[in-house]
């Protein structure tokens, strides 16, 4: 049952990579967005199986923006290096704001992580000598000459990095480590699980993942500037989506990101301008009735079904 199971994600991941030779360019800019929400919606998700419920997602996804494009503006360093560098800030960033916020708990901790983008957003107002101020800066050309083909590969490449770090969560002793610190800490802690490292650890690479998304967005798009980099539909899409998939999982992020991600580019084409008011509603309905989410209720019914036929 495994060996198939590795079958399909073979398959999947086999047609996610061959989706240029078969799309045109409109396909493959909506992929490229989906896939960059996708990538968010995980790397919340990810935070979340510890139970602490972050905010702060706009706010590392723009300063790794920021990171990538002043890096190459400035020392003319190759993009793939100004990504991972917008990674490695936004994880030392992380690393040493953890120590601090950290402390905190529930709402004090989301609420404290919800200001992280409007400080960064005032930060990066305030030194236009380097960011440009209020207007931004923009690179001389996006990465790989504007390929969509390329640009697409490079998106696919940070989400497939991010699903390999959810299953390392997912898989690992971490996994362990975070549903003990979600369901009881205090159990957790008497059972000899260190828990402030370990939230650290998972709010300093989730952290890093959304810097890597971030740089990923500036260089396909060409530019940061505080109202758009610092967007907060950064942090409200990819929580959406993940909400809609269900949480505490690495399909249930991507099921939603796919389901919404589509089903808002139709209703963008369909109503321009309430397109999100639309599937704002639809969240609210699957959250009031199906409460795990997409990939959650299907496997409650499924285990369901199960359990039926094993009653004699």
């Amino acid at each position: 049952m495994k060996n198939w199971r590795y079958i399909v994600y073979g398959i999947i991941i086999a047609l996610a990579v061959s989706f240029p030779f078969y799309t045109g360019l409109y396909l493959r800019q909506v992929a490229i967005t989906i896939l960059i929400y996708m990538g968010l919606a995980l790397s919340w998700d990810m935070l979340l199986r510890s139970g602490q419920l972050s905010f702060g997602t706009a706010g590392f996804f723009g300063l790794g923006a920021y990171t990538a494009v002043l890096l190459q503006l400035g020392t003319g360093a190759h993009p793939i290096i100004g990504i991972i560098l917008g990674g490695a800030v936004a994880f030392i960033v992380a690393l040493g704001l953890g120590f601090a916020v950290l402390r905190l708990r529930g709402m004090y901790f989301a609420i404290v992580t919800l200001a992280l983008a409007s400080i960064f957003m005032l930060i990066v107002k305030n030194i236009p000598s380097l960011t440009g101020g209020p207007a931004g800066r923009m690179l001389p050309s996006v990465v790989f000459g504007g390929d969509a083909s390329k640009m697409y590969w490079l998106a696919l490449a940070v989400v497939l990095i991010t699903i390999a770090a959810s299953e390392a969560f997912q898989r690992t002793r971490i996994y362990f480590a975070l549903t003990s610190i979600r369901d009881n800490e205090l159990v957790a802690k008497s059972s000899g699980v260190d828990v402030f490292r370990y939230l650290v650890f998972a709010f300093s690479v989730t952290a890093a993942l959304q810097g890597i998304i971030g740089g990923t967005y500036a260089q396909i798009y060409g530019f940061v500037s505080p109202e758009e980099t610092f967007n907060v539909n950064f942090l409200l899409l990819p929580l959406a989506m993940a909400l809609l998939g269900g949480i505490y999982s690495t399909a249930g992020p991507i099921v939603g990101a796919l389901v919404l991600g589509a089903l808002g580019e139709y209703l963008k084409l369909q109503i321009p301008y309430g397109h999100r008011l639309v599937y704002g509603v639809i969240i609210i309905v699957v959250m009031l009735f199906m409460s795990r989410g997409i990939v959650g209720t299907i496997r409650a019914l499924t285990r369901r079904g199960q359990d039926r036929k094993a009653v004699p």
